[in-house]
């Protein structure tokens, strides 16, 4: 056993006892009524980091709910700088009645940690604090050897509405040479990955007029131009024979996946039939030719029709040329793709492939989520899984994530590159009911992160 997981293992009682203790704190973003617990929850971590060692902790105001700052410098003071990010605050919990547990009373059962918060994020941040010691103290120097810069928002899980004003206004103080994330998932225990991207987002509704009034078909119909029948074609033009976007200039920034990329998804034990099951157990995959499943929703571009309506829904016939027909359509986004970019082609594309006498309205509600990619040959995340194989004792592989987050606003504004370090597991029910982490996966991390300051202090001077 080496000093560091000598270190890690010496002190897991008082770990989990802490991260329990940080769990009992119903920091719900989302709601209201829990500002106070937000705001509960940045107190405590704030004192508990000051409790361990870090020089500096700061509670960051926004318009929301505070982020918490601290800082624990290289003593070498031309060492590279890191930032960790990750967040406090956590989802709801309805309905309450699936739950085995009282959500905000930890409990521990055989090695697993069950409570809101325990894999998303308070887990994941928390294994942080302890592999630093780790790492220090094996060294036995007093001080990492990289600067560590430890950002934990409380908002991510309503939106990080205000993450991207706090990064700019602390921009200087945030500067760095990488941004570690610990907000992700592996593929599964016994088969460590490493997350190199997130999807981004943009949605947009449509709108289509015809007559100012709704008509009576046998008057009207076949004579002029109907908005449903105009929407149905339409939605049925989004895609072309091969399954691709028809939208021009859709792909023409996307960054194509690697050979090496391919070879490393097709590695990973997935099983499809398992899969199609837990996808609300539909009867068959579906999607872009030429891609796997697991290439479709990690690395390629989607456009999703979300809902469409208009006319008479309502019980019996009525027999009309309905006055509007609506749709919502939402794009999963890939490296290189700009949500505005995005907006402006489909936009252009809808009042193209109206028929006359149809007026197309599109609205976009906001700038969207752009995506995220790291490289797997860059020297960050090279010398992160480094760390993660010292740490699980076997190869690494790579994901990504369908999802969207705030990552992208952290590599653009601090003009850093991202790596993934985490170990939730998909089956951790995150978001759902009896959310749960693996206490020696939290270790596992805490061991990762401790050889991963020595592995990020060579690789990125």
């Amino acid at each position: 056993m080496n000093e560091v997981v000598a270190y890690i293992q010496a002190r897991k009682e008082r770990f989990v006892a802490d991260l329990k203790e940080w769990l009992t704190i119903p920091s719900i973003s989302g709601d209201p009524a829990h500002a106070a617990d937000v705001r509960r929850s940045a107190d405590w971590l704030a004192d508990h980091l000051r409790g361990h060692g870090f020089p500096t902790v700061e509670i960051w105001e926004t318009p929301g709910h505070p982020a918490v700052y601290a800082e624990w410098p290289a003593e070498d003071p031309d060492a590279p700088a890191v930032v960790v990010y990750g967040h406090h605050d956590v989802q709801p919990v309805e309905p309450l009645d699936e739950w085995d547990t009282d959500p905000f009373d930890p409990v521990e059962r055989g090695e697993q940690l069950i409570g809101r918060g325990a894999s998303d994020d308070k887990g994941q941040i928390f294994f942080h604090t302890l592999g630093l010691r780790a790492g220090i103290a094996a060294s036995g120097r007093q001080a990492p050897p990289v600067t560590i810069k430890l950002l934990v928002e409380g908002e991510e899980e309503s939106g990080s509405v205000h993450f991207a004003d706090l990064l700019w206004a602390h921009r200087e103080r945030l500067s760095c040479d990488a941004v570690v994330i610990s907000d992700t998932t592996m593929w599964a225990a016994d088969v460590p990955s490493m997350c190199t991207g997130m999807r981004g987002l943009t949605e947009a509704e449509v709108t289509l007029r015809g007559p100012s009034r709704d008509l009576h078909s046998g008057s009207f119909g076949g004579a002029v131009p109907n908005p449903l029948h105009a929407m149905a074609e339409l939605l049925a033009a989004l895609h072309d024979a091969d399954n691709r976007v028809a939208v021009p200039g859709f792909y023409d920034d996307v960054v194509p996946l690697t050979d090496e990329e391919r070879t490393l998804f097709a590695r990973l034990p997935f099983d499809e039939d398992e899969w199609l099951r837990g996808a609300g157990d539909s009867r068959a995959t579906h999607g872009e030719k030429g891609y796997t499943t697991l290439e479709r929703i990690w690395a390629r571009p989607t456009a999703e029709i979300n809902g469409m309506w208009g006319g008479h829904t309502g019980p019996g016939g009525k027999t009309i040329v309905p006055s509007e027909a609506h749709a919502k359509v939402s794009f999963r986004l890939v490296a290189g793709q700009d949500p505005r970019k995005i907006q402006m082609a489909f936009e252009a594309w809808v009042n193209e492939h109206v028929p006359p006498g149809i007026e197309a309205d599109v609205d976009v509600p906001g700038s969207g989520v752009r995506p995220c990619f790291s490289p797997i040959d860059s020297a960050g995340v090279s010398a992160a899984r480094r760390a993660m194989e010292r740490a699980f004792g076997t190869d690494v592989l790579f994901t990504r994530e369908g999802g969207s987050g705030p990552e992208a606003d952290l590599a653009d504004v601090l003009e850093a590159p991202l790596i993934f370090v985490a170990v939730g597991l998909n089956g951790d029910r995150i978001h759902a009911p009896n959310e749960k982490v693996e206490i020696p996966l939290l270790l596992k991390g805490a061991e990762a992160v401790a050889y991963l300051w020595e592995e990020l202090a060579t690789a990125l001077r």
